[in-house]
């Protein structure tokens, strides 16, 4: 079945996404449709100084590459929002995040950014799907993003498949931060993600949790900032899977495996908790 695309003329307002997504309850259905939106974008130079610094990115004339994450946010949320998205956005967890650059991500577009659902799988605590974002620009492709999501309110009848594991390649000290108490709110304020969770300890308690939390895009963009050394401009993939959330204000380590065309990472906070564990390779 084709992809029934929306075409924006720009981005959507976030206030009202989240309005919607506040009120949303009840699941809809047991499948993904084939639903899809796409806008044409152009990178601020003000903002893209303004997340390098939330996030510890240096200047080198190429986007950082989580940056399409933020430039997709209003269409991710366009998407889960929809009404014929089956699931209420409110409780939907981020368990893994694979980004692939395929040329480097050179100039401030013009961009068509664009988002689609995909690959509904059972899951030992529900099911998952994959919400995939894509970046072209005049020539084609130029970094794919796949943001793989939990929902807990459905069961299929399959049984998951099971993870495989690889070996762990030596790992060493890379790089260790404090993720200070307001870092949620000051990344919320570029990458445009309000969630409660995030924002502080008083709105995270009402969501089952002890104090806020850091985003896990923020603790993978931190990441890729001190690994940008290890990393090529274009031509690899990088994954990882988000475990236990960051509390904030916390002090975190990341511990990575020499620079090579592949590799392994973790991120890891007090008495060794893990927060974040990945890996990159080439491009096949």
């Amino acid at each position: 079945m084709a992809t029934d695309w929306l075409d924006l003329s720009a981005p959507p307002a976030l206030p009202g996404l989240f309005a919607r997504a506040a009120v949303r309850r009840g699941t809809r259905g047991k499948a993904l449709p084939e639903l899809g939106v796409r806008c044409q974008v152009s990178v601020d130079p003000g903002h893209l100084a303004r997340y390098r610094a939330v996030c510890g990115f240096s200047d080198k004339g190429l986007l950082p590459a989580t940056y399409p994450h933020i430039l997709a946010f209003p269409l991710q949320m366009r998407l889960l929002t929809d009404p014929r998205f089956p699931f209420p956005l409110l409780g939907l967890v981020h368990l893994e995040n694979r980004i692939r650059v395929f040329r480097a991500l050179g100039g401030l577009g013009p961009f068509t950014v664009s988002v689609q659902l995909g690959d509904l799988q059972p899951h030992e605590k529900g099911v998952t799907f994959s919400l995939i974002t894509r970046l072209e620009d005049q020539l084609g492709l130029v970094w794919e993003g796949d943001s793989r999501i939990l929902f807990r309110g459905l069961r299929l009848p399959d049984q998951p498949e099971p993870r495989t594991t690889v070996d762990t390649l030596p790992l060493n000290h890379l790089d260790q931060w404090y993720a200070s108490g307001d870092i949620g709110r000051r990344y919320a304020r570029v990458a445009g993600d309000y969630n409660p969770i995030h924002l502080s300890a008083i709105s995270a308690r009402l969501f089952g949790f002890p104090r806020a939390i850091a985003h896990g895009l923020w603790n993978k963009a931190r990441s890729l900032a001190a690994l940008e050394i290890h990393l090529p401009a274009a031509g690899y993939e990088l994954e990882v899977r988000f475990q236990k959330p960051v509390l904030l204000p916390g002090e975190v380590t990341l511990l990575a495996s020499a620079a090579a065309p592949e590799g392994q990472l973790v991120l890891r906070g007090k008495g060794d908790t893990p927060h974040m564990a990945g890996s990159w390779r080439p491009l096949v």
